[in-house]
């Protein structure tokens, strides 16, 4: 069964499921979340999309990323998530969400009420190949550096993402 994704009104209350790629063909706005891992350097850990994602694939964006499944909490759904992609788990806590919306090149459209989770990790990660390519860490500074020299390297919704809360992680 494919996955479902729990659609929301601009107040965060569910208002039904629905398919996922249903959602992103539709774009409708449904509940997400992104994690963003740091290490005891105030690196950020970031991960590059395998090359077999069906969209956006040898991206690179934020720790993980993904969609609350029915009736999982926020932080619940991104230690799950983090454990399916990077290999490892740690505390979580949400810092702040948001409302976007980001086309992709394949019809796709990304329109999410996006619930930001930060956590510590000072080890290596455990990536699973059929989601992760490769990882990296880096100062937050740089990745903003990054961004404006090379935005084709990045996810769309990552770049949303650290410009809108730039800020607040610098200061979480």
């Amino acid at each position: 069964m494919e996955e479902q994704v729990v659609l929301v009104d601009e107040k965060d209350n569910k208002i039904g499921l629905m398919p996922k790629m249903e959602a992103h063909e539709k774009a409708v706005l449904h509940r997400a979340f992104s994690v963003f891992v740091f290490n005891e350097k105030g690196e950020l850990m970031l991960q590059q999309r395998a090359a077999s994602k069906y969209h956006s694939p040898l991206l690179w964006t934020n720790t993980c990323c993904s969609h609350q499944r029915d009736g999982e909490g926020n932080v619940e759904a991104g230690r799950r998530r983090l454990q399916e992609e990077m290999g490892f788990t740690t505390d979580l806590k949400e810092v702040f969400s948001f409302i976007y919306k980001a086309p992709f090149d394949n019809g796709l459209t990304e329109h999410e009420l996006d619930h930001v989770l930060i956590g510590r990790f000072d080890d290596k990660p455990n990536i699973n190949k059929e989601e992760v390519e490769d990882y990296k860490w880096m100062l937050l500074e740089d990745v903003q550096s990054d961004i404006e020299n090379n935005p084709e390297t990045y996810t769309a919704w990552f770049k949303i993402i650290f410009k809108e809360s730039y800020k607040k992680l610098t200061n979480a």
